[in-house]
């Protein structure tokens, strides 16, 4: 294991908080083990998902009055990443379990009783990009449409699914509200076919006029905002760009572990037989890709305790939105230098490798980590609080000038 996989030294995590290491450490097991079934069949091993809600995955944000954790994106981002090191896939579905968690707790109480009455272990699959029709009835919406990208479906027992209301004139474009029903009613079409990251199943689901009672269903600008509300705690209200990024690259960054792992047992035995120039190259990439991945993961760790603060500034949002683009770049960087970097007539570099350049290029690609528009939304947020400082300066200089009596004629 590599130094910075391990926690940074005096760091406290209450143990209530933390998923199990033990029942961690055997999703990542079986993650691993599974892996090219994963990649083979598009959805995990029937085993690696039934581990990975053991671990505490699915629960892990689900309020305490369901028997939940209300755990924190530290301790999730430490779990997404041993098991990215094992199946990058397997990470990116248990993550987003967490996830959805979090989301549905932004359902009115009788909506979360129908999720989790039974068992806090309920696993959700959401799509977040609005689609479809949302018409209203007398005791609620009908429900129609398709949506792309349901990571995680074939595993799932609920759903939340984003549309649009039409507005009062009956056009599209009214309310953006988030839908809770069970996947039963939706049917899955099997389009899930991609470069990388295959095991997550991100398949496109299909619901056909399905009602959808009153108490299933929320404001979709509750959830970006991260509003307060009755039994929603602190891990509820967290803004969704300030804690959402960051979890997209645990996976990534437990995948670019493993490559480097990999890629340093096999530059080990191949630097045996080369000249010292060509081992010194090996060097090289070692070292670069080290300090790649190393940094990412120390500025993963930052931005989670940011998003665990007990308060947060529009900037601090801004500051975890630039951090994840930002990350992903770097691991996609290191992992790509692994790939290429080969020896002349000597034996060929893991697979592991090409695996996970593939898994890791994939989530750089996801739209929430476009490093072009976090940076301008940075920007702004840094630009606009400058502008506020410099205005109270300039009053302040005006009130402070003394008056200048004018000259008498």
């Amino acid at each position: 294991m590599f130094p910075s996989q391990s926690s940074p030294a005096g760091r406290q995590r209450p143990d209530s908080l933390a998923l199990p290491p033990a029942a961690v450490a055997n999703a990542a097991r079986s993650a691993a083990v599974h892996t090219h079934h994963a990649d083979r069949e598009h959805r995990l091993h029937e085993e690696t998902a039934g581990l990975l809600t053991r671990a505490g995955f699915a629960r892990h944000f689900v309020p305490r009055a369901w028997g939940g954790t209300e755990g924190t994106f530290d301790a999730l981002l430490d779990a997404a990443a041993t098991v990215g090191a094992g199946c990058a896939s397997a990470a990116w579905c248990g993550a987003l379990w967490a996830a959805h968690g979090r989301f549905a707790a932004y359902l009115p109480p009788d909506g979360q009783r129908d999720l989790w009455a039974d068992s806090p272990d309920t696993r959700i699959t959401a799509v977040m990009s609005a689609s479809g029709e949302a018409r209203p009835t007398r005791d609620g919406w009908l429900l129609s449409g398709s949506w792309a990208y349901a990571s995680g479906v074939d595993y799932a027992d609920w759903l939340l699914l984003t549309s649009t209301e039409p507005t009062e004139a009956g056009e599209p474009g009214g309310l953006c509200r988030v839908f809770a029903l069970p996947r039963a009613q939706a049917t899955v079409l099997d389009t899930w076919r991609p470069d990388g990251m295959r095991g997550t199943g991100s398949q496109t689901v299909v619901v056909e006029s399905v009602p959808v009672p009153r108490h299933r269903s929320f404001l979709m600008a509750d959830l970006t905002a991260g509003t307060p509300g009755p039994g929603r705690a602190r891990c509820h209200t967290v803004p969704a760009q300030l804690g959402g990024g960051l979890l997209f690259c645990g996976p990534a960054l437990g995948a670019a572990r493993h490559a480097l792992e990999e890629w340093s047992r096999w530059a080990a035995r191949a630097a045996l037989a080369l000249p010292e120039a060509g081992a010194l190259r090996l060097h090289r990439v070692l070292a670069l890709s080290a300090d790649e991945i190393e940094a990412a993961g120390l500025l993963l760790r930052d931005a989670a305790q940011r998003a665990d603060a007990a308060t947060w500034t529009e900037r601090d949002v801004a500051r975890n939105r630039r951090v994840a683009a930002s990350v992903v770049g770097l691991l996609a960087r290191a992992v790509e230098r692994l790939h290429r970097t080969g020896v002349p007539a000597g034996p060929p570099a893991p697979a592991a490798v090409e695996r996970c350049r593939r898994d890791v290029r994939t989530v750089a690609g996801h739209r929430m980590l476009r490093r072009e528009q976090a940076a301008v939304d940075y920007a702004r947020s840094v630009f606009s609080e400058l502008a506020e400082e410099l205005t109270e300066v300039t009053a302040t200089a005006r009130d402070l000038a003394p008056e200048v009596p004018h000259a008498e004629v």
